[in-house]
């Protein structure tokens, strides 16, 4: 029912966009000139709503559709490194916000001087794992470190994660005989019932050793939910690595995917520059950027995705 509603939206979202193009062609043949501030106002929007249609045509992928699970981790910089996390951290926040997404805080980290150590995000909206995607890998920052007392230039790392969010059963199942949970008290803010309760989850996946915790709810039994949900989501990235190596190496084309690999660098001194190291796309407005404006990041990334699907296919078919 999900999938016919999402089909249906979609389809509706065309003829609408159908109807007033048509709409304002028969304005235009009218050739009035009071009605040219109307006519401009709505091709704009037309174009704005076209460009958007198109963006979410690129969304083919099989879980792209879902909802999806972001984490950020900080890498290496030390202090420096925990306030890029929480800058990362506070751009998706803000990216999702514009989009009109909900987002949870499922688990926190606070780093140990300041910034953020780790945070795991749920990020709930039509298509979030689809637009999200583009981010998984290493972020680099390069600015004047706040937290460098001769106030020199430091460059910072930190590790985007993101997972699609498992709906059911069907793609993951979790023997409940391969996990043990543990529990525990919070560690930060969130009133006396955190505080006194052990209401704090960790589970670990007894055959694959992954390690998940959430904290941020105040029963144990959401916390739990949220947890397994994580659990699920890094389980199905497990299962569609080890597919997509097996395919690489029937090919003959097969290369260790490396999480180290740096994706994008935020360059804040001695110049402005964001730029995304796979596809060549870069703004001058970094601020911009850091406040949640990753749509041509995105558009860049699917645009790229599509063009290499589509050189492989003409080679096979060779």
């Amino acid at each position: 029912m999900r999938e016919m509603s999402a089909l249906r939206e979609a389809i509706e979202g065309f003829q609408n966009l159908e109807s007033r193009v048509a709409d304002a062609l028969e304005l235009a043949s009218w050739g009035e000139e009071d009605l040219r501030a109307e006519l401009e106002a709505e091709t704009s929007a037309l174009e704005k709503a076209v460009g958007e249609a198109e963006l979410r045509a690129m969304l083919s992928g099989p879980y792209d559709r879902h909802n999806a699970i972001l984490a950020i981790h900080a890498g290496a910089g030390g202090t420096d490194a925990h306030d890029w996390a929480e800058m990362l951290q506070r751009m998706y926040l803000r990216w999702a916000e514009k989009r009109g997404f909900q987002t949870e805080i499922l688990d926190y980290t606070p780093g140990e001087e300041a910034g953020t150590k780790s945070v795991t995000i749920a990020v709930n909206g039509p298509n979030a794992y689809g637009y999200l995607r583009s981010e998984k890998g290493t972020h680099r920052l390069v600015r004047l470190s706040p937290f460098d007392a001769a106030h020199r230039r430091h460059t910072s790392f930190a590790m985007v994660e993101v997972l699609p969010q498992v709906e059911g059963n069907v793609e993951v199942e979790i023997n409940p005989k391969d996990i043990r949970m543990d529990t525990f008290k919070a560690a930060g803010a969130g009133g006396q019932n955190v505080q006194k309760n052990a209401t704090a989850v960790r589970i670990t996946h007894i055959p694959t050793g992954i390690v998940v915790s959430c904290q941020n709810e105040r029963s144990l039994t959401q916390n739990k939910e949220n947890a397994l949900k994580v659990l699920k989501a890094r389980l199905l990235e497990i299962k569609q690595r080890e597919q997509a190596e097996k395919m690489a190496a029937i090919k003959g084309e097969y290369q260790k995917a490396e999480w180290g690999s740096q994706i994008r660098s935020y360059v804040l001194h001695p110049y402005q520059m964001v730029k995304d190291h796979r596809t060549g796309y870069e703004v001058g407005n970094a601020q911009a950027v850091l406040d949640g404006d990753l749509d041509g990041f995105i558009e860049a990334y699917l645009q790229q995705q599509i063009t290499g699907d589509n050189l492989q296919e003409q080679e096979e078919g060779k």
